[in-house]
């Protein structure tokens, strides 16, 4: 039945609507997916940090049950409560002041929409963002994004004044430092720019993602993000925060900006608000959102209702089952039994992460990236019902993202299953 899927899907779908791996899912439950041929796995991808409370959440299936029997639409017509009610939730867990929001479906749409109350609240038009980054594929989002150039490739022009510094990637510092002798060189190099390239009178927004996703899973220092924080605010410089992945509880934290103690001017909020429903915001101060009039940005389909009645059991069911402790404590263990295998496997180079966004990178003997046996490590787990999923420039970073609903059981056959892999490949 896999195969077949496969076929058929192959004979309607251009390339470019790509999946992770060549299976069919046919039900999905908790940390636990079907496919076609009946096969179970442990499905430690989520999604791709969606459904950071499991596939077919019992809470969220019966608050969207109840919202599809009365009305599925509005389309900016009218009101409902259902969508209110998401709204007002949302700035209970968001960094303290940003109070005032706009939905939109995609993490790339909320991105969009950031640039755009940037840009039209400040009245500057440039936008500085990092290497490594990726903040979306439309066009705008895509200017920002540099996690590879593959993405970029036949789509210039892009949006002018958009400018790249490089992220704080301490186990790829461009400027030779490592953690235990940081001078902070990432963040000088922005004054630098400041003087060369574009000056801060005219620049918008600096947007980060404080843990990096698809560009390499790896957290931004601390003192890194506090020094932005004090940058912008000496010019005048919005902060985006994108927590598209890094948001919703995936860090330990309701927002990655609460652990870092660093609170942005606008925050980008989507994968896991819904449990799979599409949905994103861009949630900022009340100040600056007031700024934003009617007709400055719209939406047809932003703010569904079955959407928005998905975030909320999604947000209470994280809070309610205090899944944010679970989280770090899981988080810990997993760090733990990881390098662990770090010690036996001179494979693994690197493992970091904060709560359940862990990135393991490979590298070869002489330093190279290790992306061929990345990818046998991806089969063996898929073989042995895993799924895991893999990323950065070279794929030779492995990113384990189950969902914060795990159990101990689970996670210890994740971690196994994974172990056996990489003893296969050696």
């Amino acid at each position: 039945m896999n195969s077949q899927v496969v076929a058929r899907s192959n004979s309607v779908f251009t390339p470019a609507f790509h999946t992770y791996h060549s299976i069919a899912i046919q039900r999905g439950e908790g940390c636990q997916i079907l496919d076609q041929d009946g096969k179970s796995y442990l499905d430690c991808a989520s999604g791709l940090a969606v459904l950071n409370i499991g596939h077919n959440h019992p809470r969220v299936m019966e608050r969207v049950s109840q919202q599809m029997a009365n009305f599925v639409h509005t389309g900016g017509v009218f009101l409902n409560e259902v969508t209110v009610e998401a709204a007002e939730l949302l700035t209970t867990i968001t960094p303290t002041g940003m109070d005032m929001l706009f939905f939109s479906n995609s993490g790339a749409e909320a991105v969009e929409g950031a640039i755009k109350l940037a840009r039209h609240v400040t009245g500057r038009q440039g936008i500085i963002a990092f290497s490594g980054a990726f903040h979306g594929r439309t066009l705008g989002a895509l200017s920002l994004t540099s996690s590879n150039c593959r993405y970029r490739e036949r789509y210039p022009p892009l949006l002018p004044s958009v400018y790249h510094a490089p992220y704080p990637f301490c186990h790829h510092c461009l400027f030779g430092c490592r953690t235990s002798n940081c001078t902070l060189t990432c963040l000088n190099y922005l004054e630098d720019m400041l003087r060369h390239s574009i000056t801060p009178t005219e620049v918008a927004a600096i947007i980060i993602e404080p843990i990096l996703g698809e560009g390499g899973y790896s957290p931004a220092p601390s003192p890194f993000l506090t020094g932005l924080r004090q940058l912008c605010d000496k010019y005048g410089i919005l902060l985006i925060f994108d927590e598209v992945q890094s948001g919703m509880g995936r860090s330990g934290e309701w927002f990655a900006a609460q652990g870092y103690d660093v609170t942005p001017d606008i925050l980008t909020v989507a994968k896991g608000i819904a449990s799979g429903f599409p949905l994103s915001a861009v949630v900022s101060r009340r100040e600056l959102m007031e700024k934003w009039p009617t007709w400055a940005h719209g939406t047809t389909f932003g703010g569904n209702p079955v959407s928005c009645a998905a975030a909320i059991a999604t947000m209470e069911t994280i809070r309610d089952r205090h899944l944010l402790p679970r989280c770090r404590q899981l988080g810990n263990t997993t760090m733990e039994r990881l390098r662990a295998l770090q010690k036996q496997h001179p494979l693994i180079s690197d493992v970091r992460g904060r709560g359940l966004m862990i990135g393991i990178e490979l590298t070869q003997p002489d330093g190279t990236p290790a992306s061929a046996a990345c990818d046998r490590i991806l089969h063996e787990c898929l073989e042995h019902g895993l799924i895991i999923i893999n990323c950065g420039a070279e794929r030779n970073i492995i990113r384990f993202i189950p969902p914060l609903t795990i159990s101990d059981v689970e996670l210890d056959q994740a971690l196994r299953i994974m172990g056996e892999a990489l003893e296969s490949v050696l």
